[in-house]
């Protein structure tokens, strides 16, 4: 009879510490995919779809732009020399449109750096940070009414930007839905 109670408690003992750690352990898993949500969800909220946002504007401005003034050729390259308008017009979309929005994003970037989804800052950031910086300088000078300059000795990373906060934001999307739980969806 003690062979059989020493049995039945060790089962006992030995269900309710099984059923412990599969709640542990369980419970440790829904933890760190809240807490990966969380931070996605944040990823997501303050950098990245902002940025994705704000570089698709940039783009859809510049085309829009372009369109108007010297389009099929390039505006600061090789051709004939900008004209008095066509410089105006250049420092007043630089000034009210192009400069506000890239300012922002250099701002997102640096407050929100925390957030990337790369070990290290991406070469494209660098550089789009870098143009911005020595753009300030350039628009000072307009500010003086000083002419002398119109671009910013570094070039904007136009051929990776947009792709990588798109792809960027893209990636975040699609790890947000796996983590809710969401089957795949033609977004």
């Amino acid at each position: 009879m003690t062979t059989g109670l020493l049995v039945t408690t060790s089962v006992t003992i030995l269900l309710a510490l099984a059923g412990y750690l599969v709640t542990y352990f369980n419970n440790l898993r829904l933890s760190q995919r809240a807490e990966r949500l969380a931070r996605v969800n944040r990823q997501l909220g303050e950098l990245y779809g902002p940025m994705f946002a704000m570089t698709h504007a940039t783009d859809v401005a510049w085309r829009a732009f372009r369109s108007v003034y010297r389009p099929g050729q390039t505006y600061f390259g090789e051709g004939k020399p900008l004209s008095k308008r066509e410089l105006e017009a250049w420092r007043l979309w630089m000034t009210t449109v192009f400069m506000p929005i890239n300012l922002r994003i250099y701002e997102l970037i640096l407050s929100k750096s925390d957030l990337l989804i790369d070990k290290e800052m991406p070469d494209t950031l660098l550089a789009f940070c870098a143009h911005v910086a020595a753009y300030q300088a350039v628009i000072k000078k307009w500010e003086n009414n000083d002419f002398s300059e119109h671009t910013s000795l570094v070039n904007y990373p136009a051929d990776t930007m947009l792709e990588y906060a798109r792809s960027s934001f893209q990636q975040l999307k699609l790890e947000q839905d796996r983590l809710l739980g969401k089957k795949d969806q033609p977004r």
